[in-house]
């Protein structure tokens, strides 16, 4: 493994912690001796990233440091590259401009080499069903999660019957021909899911709901019998 391999993967490792982690932890994870580790910590903190921590306490990676342009294998490249593909395509407009300008973004930065792996790969997207939203404009769905604010929405389910309710968003769905936005539902007092394409109002109510969306994903992944994304 090269000397900038190693620090990409001891970045993934710190970044893998919320809490410090011992030196030695690290080390072992990595299969280097301690010296080597605090050589490592010292030259990534040189470069900038904001590693807290010393010798016998622990270190941890604060939240927003950018990665410097280290490589990527082509296993790493050909994965965001189908990724991006897919939301380019599936994703509402919002998403779909974030993905291309994602992309572009880890492309200038790329070395020479990688960067025409990335433009020519072989991976590609197959077409999907058209998607419909209806009156719903997507992004202000995406907008209410982050916030964590409760949503008004008018809802024809399939019967045809149609109701005003107060929800708490928490996660939206992306399928080929759907959208679909799981919420806590005040009037039902439990969790639903309600199609972006039967939504004949939307307004964001810009109050925070009573809980936090964590544990409401929580909650809803233990009723479905989701287990947690590895990552």
């Amino acid at each position: 493994m090269s000397r900038s391999e190693r620090l990409l993967q001891l970045l993934q490792v710190l970044r893998q912690h919320r809490r410090p982690v011992s030196g030695r932890v690290l080390a072992e994870t990595l299969g280097i001796s301690l010296r080597t580790l605090y050589r490592d910590i010292a030259s990534l903190q040189t470069q900038g990233a904001d590693i807290d921590g010393e010798a016998g306490v622990g270190y941890m990676l604060r939240p927003g440091y950018m990665l410097p342009p280290l490589m990527f294998s082509p296993e790493e490249i050909e994965a965001l590259v189908l990724g991006f593909r897919w939301v380019a395509s599936r994703g509402d407009g919002g998403l779909n401009d974030a993905a291309h300008n994602a992309l572009a973004k880890i492309e200038a930065v790329l070395p020479t080499d990688l960067r025409q792996h990335l433009s020519t790969s072989g991976l590609m997207v197959g077409p999907g069903g058209k998607t419909n939203d209806g009156i719903v404009d997507v992004a202000l769905v995406r907008q209410a999660i982050r916030a964590e604010h409760k949503l008004r929405i008018g809802y024809r389910d399939g019967d045809g019957s149609s109701s005003e309710r107060d929800i708490w968003p928490i996660a939206l769905g992306y399928f080929d021909s759907q959208r679909i936005i799981v919420a806590w539902c005040e009037m039902r007092e439990g969790f639903r899911h309600f199609r972006t394409d039967r939504l004949t109002a939307l307004e964001n109510l810009a109050v925070r709901y009573p809980k936090r969306r964590l544990q409401l994903v929580r909650e809803w992944r233990q009723l479905q019998g989701i287990s947690a994304p590895p990552f």
